[in-house]
């Protein structure tokens, strides 16, 4: 074995030790919202903050960065692949290197007690409860931010986390376009009136048969049970400790299976792209998802171009009478697939429609960048919520569960997470359009129950890369072109069409 191979594999066995505990850390922060008790909140913060401290001394170990700058000095003499490894992680290893161990132990502290105080904020329905923790949340972010450097403007250098390279001054061209052109597009939607009735979506369905029917929904979409569970928690998440144990939640309310049934596609799309990952690189960069945007095209191409569309339900609805002969047996497929497509503004994000989906991202974009160059503060920040809520949607918030408090993301420090929902469902659109080109029959498939040809497509295009491309890499090699807000523009006008124009051809020819 030459010295260079002998230092490849002592870097990889170093990056895999490191994913142990970060999947242990993994395994607390998903039993701290499935099953751990309230009363040992602050012990189980403790061990977490010890492990995000010692995941951070050992990937900013001088011995790993020496080794790294050996590798990469020489990658001409490794496998394409292997270079790309090396490359990936020594530009995350110079970057851990700007925090210290003392902010991330902080940090990790602050997270815990934010989550908990999110979750008794919730049940109040009190935003006092949690805006000191919130504050703390703020606070360290402005630092990290410092720490880590940027251009421009401070929350440059939290976005880059999720989604490598994008800026505020592109995100603001991006959403300056979704205000432009989804505003308009709704108000003239809803200007064409009620499609059909859906108050037969807020009948009474069973909390037990909804789980059960979730359940099927999971595995026919290909979701593997001996690789991964569902539970149920406050806010739905999955986590991934490995390609082989890939953890899902979804939450039930029993007036609305549709929160349910988007909360199994959605968490499950996220999951079979982390179990199409290869194993073979686990703990290294290509073992890992290419950014959180292309994370959510991959669940918001389940949860909206499959879950929300005409051909998933030829499938499925049926089923789903069996499950609720009540609430459904006097509904038809028509009408069910017109009432969960209507296009209407509601103050809750995760139940929003497709369309009003950018506005709810748009609001909350808006706000973390203020709270991070201070246009806003956590003081007054139910107030601005509400007020944009307000301005954007022309709706009243009810209250902070329903308001400022729905998201857990803040209690958690993602800021800089929600634009990719918006990133995500653009690719999304884009992606679907090029599997359908590639795969004419498609959607007569999706029609049979048949989800295994886009699963593969996915896999292959998509998920078995890893971080080997950038997203604007991976779409540019995909589709031919990088994002391109056309594609889900054209999907909606067409979708949106056939619902509300109420083409009887349409429903005759599919």
């Amino acid at each position: 074995m030459s010295l260079l191979k002998e230092q490849y594999n002592q870097y990889v066995s170093h990056l895999q030790k490191i994913q142990d505990i970060n999947s242990t850390l993994a395994l607390l922060h998903w039993d701290n919202e499935v099953h751990a008790s309230a009363k040992g909140a602050q012990l189980r913060g403790q061990q977490i903050a010890t492990l995000s401290a010692t995941v951070h001394e050992w990937a900013i170990n001088e011995e790993l960065g020496d080794l790294l700058k050996t590798l990469y000095d020489n990658r001409h003499e490794l496998s394409e692949n292997e270079a790309k490894n090396v490359e990936l992680s020594l530009v995350l290893y110079n970057t851990e290197r700007k925090l210290p161990t003392e902010f991330v132990m902080a940090f990790s502290k602050a997270k815990t007690n934010a989550f908990h105080a999110w979750i008794k904020a919730r049940k109040a329905k009190d935003y006092a409860l949690f805006k000191p923790e919130l504050q703390v949340i703020v606070d360290l972010l402005k630092q990290k931010a410092e720490f880590i450097g940027y251009q421009d403007h401070p929350y440059n250098a939290l976005i880059n986390e999720f989604e490598k390279g994008a800026t505020v001054a592109q995100l603001d061209v991006l959403f300056g376009d979704v205000r432009k052109q989804l505003v308009a597009f709704a108000k003239e939607i809803r200007e064409k009136g009620t499609p059909s009735k859906k108050n037969f979506l807020h009948r009474h369905y069973d909390k037990k048969k909804q789980w059960d029917f979730g359940l099927e929904l999971l595995k026919q979409m290909g979701y593997d049970f001996e690789a991964g569970r569902q539970d149920i928690s406050e806010h739905p998440f999955t986590t991934a400790f490995s390609a082989n144990d890939v953890r899902i939640t979804t939450s039930i309310k029993e007036d609305n299976p549709i929160e349910m049934i988007g909360g199994c596609l959605h968490e499950g799309g996220h999951a079979l792209y982390e179990m199409g990952l290869q194993l073979k690189y686990y703990g290294l960069p290509l073992g890992m998802p290419t950014s959180i945007g292309i994370h959510e095209s991959q669940s918001r191409l389940w949860e909206n171009q499959v879950g929300m569309s005409w051909f998933y339900w030829q499938a499925n609805f049926s089923r789903m009478q069996d499950f609720f002969p009540t609430a459904l047996g006097d509904i038809t497929l028509k009408q069910f697939y017109k009432a969960i497509n209507q296009i209407e503004p509601n103050y809750l994000r995760t139940i929003a429609d497709e369309i009003h989906y950018h506005l709810h991202i748009l609001i909350r974009y808006e706000i973390e960048k203020g709270l991070l160059d201070g246009s806003y503060d956590v003081e007054t920040l139910e107030e601005v919520w509400n007020q944009k809520y307000k301005e954007f949607l022309d709706l009243d918030v009810p209250h902070a569960t329903y308001g400022i408090l729905q998201d857990v993301h803040w209690a958690e420090g993602l800021f800089g997470y929600f634009p990719t929902y918006s990133l995500g469902s653009f690719y999304a659109a884009q992606f679907y359009a090029k599997a359908k080109k590639d795969m004419p029959e498609l959607e007569q498939e999706i029609a049979k129950g048949n989800m295994q040809s886009l699963l593969d497509w996915l896999r292959h295009h998509i998920h078995q890369h890893g971080q080997k491309y950038t997203s604007e890499e991976l779409c540019h090699r995909i589709t031919g072109e990088g994002l391109n807000l056309k594609y889900f523009m054209d999907y909606a006008r067409q979708k949106y069409a056939e619902i509300y124009d109420l083409k009887a051809e349409f429903f005759n020819q599919v």
